[in-house]
């Protein structure tokens, strides 16, 4: 079906693309890098304070949990104010959680500590909602390699951060701060730093921008690119795209919450668990230009069965790996990554597919909820876990539930 949009509108919608995904980016290089930094050690700077195992998964479902609320918090202001307010705004919060952090270690108190954790997760919830704004003006067919652009720019500053846990723990040091708490620096002057670049510079709003353009156009073009938005066997499939994200995020973020926390009770240092995370972090987003192109070439459905089949690949040669092979357990960690990102790519564009402008900010925010109270329940989980039946059972276990995935692709497919 040929489009009717005017050659004006195309060039209009093409060139504020370009500025926009340029503007996301920068944000996200800097976001990864606070985002990666406090994973890092936010389970042993509570197992340090709190002096036990099995809260150790308690700084991940708190953070997780407080980006439930900013999930929604985010989705409803875009929906009315548009994209640059809500992540900007977003990302602000979560450099006031990282300062709070910092303050919680140096007065050694684990009450304001899971107080901060809280706010702090706002900076994860919005690392995740700026992929959104990537698909905004994006052509349906391109609406995944759109979104991969996005979450691939978090790569540079997800590598980055982990492997600044140790010199930023010496900075910490030489200041009279706690060297766990080291990270939560980097993390609050890199989010504030992504709230300045996206409060100056994501302008025109691409969501506000989008609305306008949809508006404009013919009803026939309106109609058009609705039906291309929505392809065969995919509409009404929200609840597809949401149970995939739901189930890649609870599995990975149980997983990787406890990865340090079992490094370090068998001798590894806070270094080499960095690498492991950064790995992991890398791939978690590095893949996206591949994983938009598989998306958009073969089908939202067939990259979610490979999200389920990954995740379980990784919890088997987690859950068997020796406790003292570094490089096994970062060949796991990355296979975790890869089956997020396969699944998150994936079910993004079924909800973007899938909801119109007019509500699109307030859903998305919506549904990221749900992916946040997932992440918390996998990391609040995840300490109860090891401490009662140990590290591989934990993986083993999160493999096992990714296979979720493939049943409800198939209902999906013969619902339609």
């Amino acid at each position: 079906m040929t489009s009717t949009a005017s050659p004006s509108t195309t060039g209009i919608r093409a060139a504020a693309q370009r500025r926009t995904l340029t503007v996301l980016v920068v944000s996200q290089i800097l976001s990864g890098a606070g985002l990666a930094a406090g994973i890092t050690v936010g389970a042993l700077l509570a197992q340090d304070m709190l002096g036990a195992t099995g809260l150790a998964g308690l700084p991940s479902a708190l953070f997780t949990a407080g980006s439930a609320v900013a999930a929604i918090t985010v989705g409803r202001v875009s929906q009315t104010h548009g994209r640059r307010p809500g992540l900007a705004a977003g990302y602000a919060t979560g450099a006031l959680g990282s300062a709070g952090v910092i303050t919680a270690a140096v007065l050694d108190s684990p009450a304001l500590l899971f107080a901060a954790l809280f706010v702090y997760g706002a900076g994860s919830a919005t690392n995740l909602q700026a992929r959104y704004a990537g698909a905004d003006l994006a052509p349906p067919t391109h609406r995944a390699r759109a979104i991969s652009t996005v979450l691939v720019a978090t790569t540079l500053g997800g590598v980055v951060g982990p492997n600044l846990a140790a010199p930023t723990g010496d900075l910490a040091a030489t200041l009279g701060i706690p060297r766990l708490a080291g990270p939560f620096l980097l993390s609050g002057a890199a989010y504030a730093c992504g709230a300045l670049v996206l409060a100056l510079w994501l302008r025109p709003d691409p969501l506000r921008l989008a609305r306008t353009l949809d508006t404009a156009q013919p009803a026939a073009a309106t109609g058009a690119v609705q039906e291309a938005a929505a392809p065969q066997g995919l509409r009404g499939g929200a609840v597809l795209g949401a149970l995939v994200m739901v189930v890649s995020q609870l599995v990975m973020v149980a997983i990787m919450t406890m990865t340090p926390v079992h490094m370090h009770d068998h001798g590894h240092g806070t270094a080499a668990s960095g690498l492991v995370i950064a790995i992991h972090v890398g791939s978690m987003y590095l893949p996206s230009p591949l994983t938009g192109r598989l998306v958009d070439a073969y089908g939202r459905p067939a990259v979610a069965v490979a999200s389920g089949l990954t995740l379980l690949v990784a919890g088997v040669v987690a859950a068997t790996a020796p406790a003292d092979s570094v490089a096994l357990l970062a060949l796991a960690l990355a296979l975790l990554g890869l089956g997020w990102n396969l699944g998150l790519v994936s079910g993004t564009a079924i909800i973007t597919d899938t909801v119109s402008l007019a509500n699109r900010a307030r859903t998305q925010g919506t549904v990221d909820v749900a992916i946040a109270v997932a992440g918390a329940t996998g990391g609040l989980a995840s300490g109860v876990v090891v401490d009662l039946a140990g590290y591989p059972v934990l993986a083993l276990t999160g493999g096992v539930l990714a296979l979720a995935v493939l049943p409800a692709v198939a209902v999906t497919a013969h619902g339609r």
